[in-house]
């Protein structure tokens, strides 16, 4: 029987979500892999009380995480309606729709009898009443911003979700989501955009400033690459990495180039008294502008080990040129 530890929100630091009265830990735990239906039960609760343990309260899924699409879902609702069930309250618990789900013309993208049947679907999968937030999972061009934006309003006064998410959108299409949001009188809560120091595209589109100005909050997906900011592949590719399984992460895209970077982004690590995934996320939380990052994790000992960023969240001026020129190549 699973009893949380009484310390887990002494570790832990927090940043309110946007202008909302939320609260989010600077860490948060993605179930978009190791949660599936060819993956270990025992394992996923093993990282679930980890986490949790860690006052790491935020858990991130999407109807279509497993593999099989839905599995991640369910599995996440045996436990959350078994050993974590007089947690509920104390959890932050989102989910998404917007990708490919299920056959048909209304299994995927933006419209509204996809994304009302998707959040029944959701709910029933995690056995749960509501979720506290209800992304989009990305913008689609063929479905008028209105019809997605009020089913997603429809949801949240239905009492199926607390609060609105999205995830992928760009500044603009962002910006104008939001005033339709702030419309229907469910403003957006928060967005989730891909981000590290790899991937900057967040920083040209001008996304985390147009965050702030809607007043929402901002968490990053990916903020250690899929594992290629770790030490993971400094001496190659692992037989149990993504990349050997070609899960998400082709290994044509662990280049040389990018592996040299990687060994001068650890080098710096080292000099810092981190881990290179340690300071991989420190960097993604500097200055603010990001509330939370979204780790994924397939052993405890990964969560142990990332929480420890807290330790050490500033960098020097000298230390973020460094970066910025190892990065660009310069």
């Amino acid at each position: 029987m699973y009893i949380a530890s009484e310390e887990r929100y002494q570790q832990m630091e927090y940043m309110r979500l946007g202008k909302s009265g939320v609260l989010l830990p600077r860490l948060a735990l993605g179930l978009w892999h190791n949660f599936g239906s060819i993956d270990s039960f025992e394992n996923m609760k093993e990282l679930l009380f980890t986490a949790f343990d860690a006052g790491i309260n935020h858990m991130d899924l999407a109807n279509n995480y497993g593999p099989v699409y839905g599995s991640a879902e369910e599995n996440f609702g045996r436990i959350i309606s078994g050993e974590l069930r007089a947690y509920r309250d104390e959890l932050f618990i989102s989910t998404k729709a917007g990708y490919d789900m299920w056959p048909g013309p209304y299994g995927d993208h933006g419209s509204r009898k996809y994304l009302m049947a998707s959040i029944d679907q959701s709910l029933r999968r995690m056995q749960l009443d509501y979720v506290d937030v209800f992304y989009h999972h990305r913008p689609d061009p063929d479905t008028p911003l209105e019809e997605t934006m009020g089913a997603l309003s429809d949801i949240v006064r239905q009492g199926k979700a607390l609060y609105v998410g999205l995830s992928n959108y760009n500044s603009a299409q962002l910006q104008a989501a939001a005033e339709i949001l702030r419309e229907n009188g469910t403003p957006l809560l928060i967005t989730q955009p891909r981000y590290n120091m790899l991937d900057r595209h967040v920083e040209r589109d001008g996304l985390l400033e147009t965050a702030r100005d809607v007043g929402a909050g901002v968490i990053c997906f990916s903020p250690l690459e899929q594992g290629i900011l770790t030490d993971k592949y400094l001496k190659g590719i692992p037989a149990d990495s993504r990349a050997a399984r070609n899960f998400y992460l082709p290994t044509d895209s662990i280049t040389k180039d990018k592996v040299e970077t990687v060994h001068k982004l650890n080098d710096l690590a080292r000099r810092r008294g981190q881990s290179l995934a340690q300071m991989a996320l420190a960097w993604v939380l500097r200055d603010g502008m990001v509330t939370t990052a979204l780790i994924g994790a397939s052993r405890k000992e990964q969560i142990l080990d990332n929480v420890k960023i807290l330790e050490n969240m500033t960098f020097t001026a000298d230390e973020l040129q460094y970066i910025d020129d190892v990065v660009t190549g310069k």
